[in-house]
């Protein structure tokens, strides 16, 4: 064979491997295996094998068809151990970071804070300041930590009322409220140091703010942080719902790999370029309206709005099988709405709270998974959940049975995953 033919034969030998490299590329991806959950410790029963199989049904739809299904986290004590919204507002109450109210008025925080707690306020913390110089002024912060914390003022009033119970939590909410007149960046940059501090603290490590001692420490929990990379790693489409503040929720979620993008929080509107103590609106409420957070059906409100792309009163209604999240996962009554609209798994975080549970335990669909929470876990509650009389709040706080759709009562549940 002369120098031109063993040429042409190279050529040749050379396209035909190429053919067979790229003819063989699609079949080695079509059955290239879906990943699985790494991390074994911690899941209860079969759960770990059932969110795996969940991963398996749904990741090769990901991949063949470029439909990338839906999971939704809630953010505190779901994905983390402890509260971030805590977290920050401590912060912010130990570095004199909260602005007086305008005009020195606390009403103005809060359609919904009371005369009493206004009051309270305006008795505790001074006026004509730039920043309330809570880190040393122990009866201002005393106020605020109990106004957010316990709902109360420290003389024993009621600090909220006039709100729906099933959209919004005025406490939560007040946090966002508080940070009126900062920039998002510096909000970030208060959130950035918060978790420094707290991911840095060991675990059970307390704080000092005003008077009180106050949790100090936060971590992820290695089995979701596993989960969400498996997730995404399968083709998910993943995201994070909290109530907390948006700005403070963008912060964390990118230490589980989540892009602010895909992270949903309380969203203040902004003037100037400031963050002002009024929210953004969603489904029937309008922007400055205040009446709904990402709070129990909020939290569906706002998934339809940011993720499915659904605008006006339509927000608020649940939506086709076909475009709701494949799996949800929560710890707390605050998640119990988008949890139900979980078409393939609902995963909770048992924290002993009444509806949760009662809708966990009783499983009516086969799609609920109990888990116990993956650090700390609670000890077995000792009486039954009180589904049949009182698990359930209604949006005037009035407590009541816990309801299937078809309106029948869920009978009383045993905590039996602890």
């Amino acid at each position: 064979m002369n120098r031109r033919s063993r040429t042409s034969a190279a050529v040749a030998a050379l396209a035909l491997a190429a053919t067979t490299l790229v003819s063989a590329a699609p079949a080695q991806a079509k059955h290239r295996p879906c990943p699985t959950l790494s991390v074994s410790a911690g899941w209860y029963g079969d759960n770990k094998a059932r969110l795996d199989r969940l991963i398996a049904d749904h990741c090769a739809d990901a991949r063949t068809k470029g439909r990338k299904p839906l999971a939704v986290f809630d953010w505190d004590n779901t994905v983390i151990k402890n509260d971030v919204g805590d977290a920050t507002l401590y912060w912010l109450l130990r570095n004199d970071r909260v602005r007086p109210p305008r005009n020195d008025d606390w009403s103005t925080t809060s359609r919904h804070l009371t005369p009493a707690a206004a009051t309270a306020l305006r008795a505790a913390c001074p006026t004509g300041v730039r920043t309330l110089p809570t880190a040393t002024d122990a009866r201002c912060a005393d106020e605020i930590r109990s106004v957010y914390s316990d709902g109360a003022t420290t003389g024993g009033a009621a600090a909220f009322a006039g709100f729906d119970h099933r959209r919004t939590e005025p406490q939560y909410a007040w946090l966002a409220q508080l940070l009126r007149g900062w920039t998002v960046r510096e909000v970030e940059s208060f959130a950035a140091a918060a978790r420094a501090e707290n991911l840095a603290a060991p675990q059970g490590a307390t704080q000092r703010v005003g008077t009180a001692r106050v949790t100090g420490w936060i971590r992820p929990y290695d089995q979701q942080r596993d989960l969400i990379d498996t997730l995404r790693r399968a083709g998910f489409d993943v995201w994070i719902v909290s109530a907390s503040p948006e700005p403070v929720v963008d912060v964390w979620a990118r230490g589980v790999g989540i892009d602010p993008s895909h992270a949903i929080g309380i969203r203040n509107t902004t003037e100037h370029g400031r963050l002002t103590a009024h929210f953004q609106g969603c489904g029937t409420v309008r922007d400055g309206e205040d009446t709904m957070i990402t709070y129990i059906d909020g939290k569906r409100c706002w998934i339809n709005r940011e993720i499915l792309g659904v605008r006006g009163p339509a927000a608020e209604r649940v939506q086709p099988a076909a475009r709701r999240q494949v799996l949800a996962a929560g710890d707390s009554d605050t998640d119990v709405t988008f949890l139900r609209d979980a078409t393939g798994l609902r995963l909770v975080l048992n924290r002993n709270k009444n509806e949760l549970m009662c809708r966990a335990y009783e499983n009516g669909d086969g799609r609920w998974l109990v888990n116990p929470m993956f650090i700390e876990p609670k000890a077995r509650k000792t009486t039954p959940y009180p589904c049949a009389t009182t698990g359930h709040t209604a949006g005037d706080g009035t407590a009541g049975p816990v309801r299937r759709a078809d309106g029948s009562v869920i009978p009383d549940q045993e905590d039996t995953v602890y």
